[in-house]
């Protein structure tokens, strides 16, 4: 398949998400109710935690400067936030996008291997994983009832457990380098010497990434700056609540940590920019099974925390895209999805 019909069928399996989600997300919703609930929010709650949001980028630059510590030791925290901030803004633009452009324009800021710098990504996104896990472990506890009776009756939790363990098992094997090297010698190796040696290059250079894995004495540093970064991913849900009086119905900051499990697993697993529409229903399902809000107040909570992030988001990538000159780096990278490997 080239790439045009590849492009084609990711845009449209994008499309499909969007469209079927934002069909749940606002099907038996009286438009008028909705708007309503928006219009009549007590917007000091909703403008209130920005700083925090702006705040919790910001921690997450300072957790990949931590990752890049052991291959590059004076990492400029101002690149690493407009960095991220830029990733972010592609993302809400191109599923996915900011993965890549955010490693690729750091990397040409501070001259150091892009392979090395996007695995560091790859790592990131697996703390995260791994962060999320231990909040819906946390939120289980709490609240397994609720949870369970979401689940149709015909899934085994048993199975889905046996399968966590399986895909950690395949990404650890996947990245653990004598396997790797294994699958090298043994598959490409005897067809092409020159393209074993040029996988085998950029494969080093990747492993680098994950430098930190063999500094022990970071760990601590990287789980404090986890658990902050989805703490403060949390406070601004639960300052929102305020926005919509769900205080009256016993919400606390604990019910915005269980959101934020869902919508970090939205935005995990969705290929639509920035999670539209996916975000929307399955925040509305979480508030409407677990809390008895109507469909109407649910939505309206979902579209102005969902807009507010989004716009913030676009706001911040966009100034420092402006202000480095970085715009044409990210439009030529993004529009022709060129696999950065010339940038080593």
């Amino acid at each position: 398949m080239n790439f045009n019909k590849k492009q084609v069928l990711k845009n449209t399996i994008t499309t499909l998400i969007v469209v079927v989600s934002i069909y749940l997300a606002f099907r038996g919703i009286n438009l008028q109710v909705l708007w309503k609930y928006i219009i009549e929010a007590n917007y000091i709650y909703i403008i209130a935690p920005i700083p925090i949001m702006v705040l919790s980028h910001w921690v997450r630059a300072v957790r990949w400067r931590t990752i890049l510590k052991p291959i590059h030791k004076h990492s400029s925290l101002y690149n690493l936030f407009s960095a991220v901030s830029i990733g972010y803004a592609v993302n809400n633009l191109l599923p996915r996008g900011g993965e890549i452009v955010r490693p690729y324009v750091f990397s040409k800021n501070e001259n150091i291997s892009f392979s090395s710098t996007f695995a560091t990504i790859i790592l990131e996104r697996l703390l995260d994983v791994l962060t999320l896990l231990i909040l819906f472990g946390f939120t289980f506890i709490l609240y397994s009832d609720k949870i369970l009776a979401l689940l149709p009756s015909s899934i085994d939790i048993t199975k889905i457990t046996y399968l966590v363990v399986i895909f950690l098992i395949a990404v650890i094997f996947a990245f653990y380098p004598p396997f790797i090297k294994f699958v090298l010698n043994k598959l490409i190796k005897p067809f092409s010497e020159k393209l074993f040696n040029r996988i085998n290059e950029i494969f080093s250079k990747f492993l680098k990434g994950f430098a930190i894995i063999k500094e022990p004495k970071l760990y601590a540093t990287l789980a404090f700056q986890s658990i902050l970064i989805w703490l403060l991913y949390s406070l601004p849900l639960f300052i929102m609540f305020y926005a919509f009086d769900f205080s009256s119905k016993g919400m606390n900051f604990l019910d915005a940590i269980l959101l934020l499990f869902a919508s970090g697993i939205s935005f995990s697993i969705a290929p639509t920019p920035g999670s539209i529409g996916v975000f929307h229903w399955m925040v509305k399902i979480i508030l409407v099974k677990f809390y008895g809000v109507s469909g109407e107040q649910a939505l309206a909570f979902a579209t102005v925390n969902h807009g507010v992030n989004y716009l913030l988001q676009l706001f911040l990538g966009g100034y420092f895209i402006v202000v480095n000159k970085s715009w044409k780096t990210v439009l030529n990278f993004s529009l022709s999805k060129q696999k950065p490997a010339e940038s080593e």
